[in-house]
């Protein structure tokens, strides 16, 4: 089974983050920037949120907010859930899809690591089909030894 840690290893350990001081639109611009769909919020070296295009269409737009005005503390969603790298894709999968979320930060020994994101889970879990199905044809074809 997949791990985070294994995601995070693939993928990299590359947080790209904000403060809750930052304006939203100075968050909207590193997005873009990186062709990403969410910032974690960083305060120190705490995680205190995370901000998405979700919490920017239903916080911002929404509300006739404007984003250069509005500062991602007062906007970010704070209710965060974290994983570690111990945990599996098929655990990673459940929290998401239970809870609605399309990123999970990841910590370890109370230290923010990285993020691993819907496509993260779902490539792991294609990736792991793959490697069944090479196996299970090479032992059909007897091309592998289940000894």
């Amino acid at each position: 089974m997949t791990t985070v840690g294994q995601i995070l290893t693939d993928k990299g350990h590359q947080i790209h983050a904000v403060t809750p001081d930052h304006s939203v639109f100075e968050a909207l611009e590193l997005m873009a920037k990186k062709d990403i769909s969410a910032v974690l919020v960083i305060e120190g070296e705490r995680l205190v949120g995370i901000f998405t295009e979700r919490d920017y269409a239903r916080k911002i737009i929404l509300q006739g907010r404007t984003s250069r005005d509005s500062r991602i503390g007062e906007m970010m969603s704070q209710n965060l859930l974290t994983v570690s790298p111990s945990q599996t894709v098929e655990d990673i999968m459940a929290i998401m899809t239970e809870n609605r979320f399309r990123h999970l930060p990841v910590v370890s020994q109370g230290k923010l690591i990285g993020i691993v994101t819907i496509g993260d889970a779902v490539k792991a879990m294609l990736d792991q089909q793959q490697q069944t199905i090479r196996h299970l044809s090479g032992y059909i074809s007897g091309e592998l030894n289940p000894n």
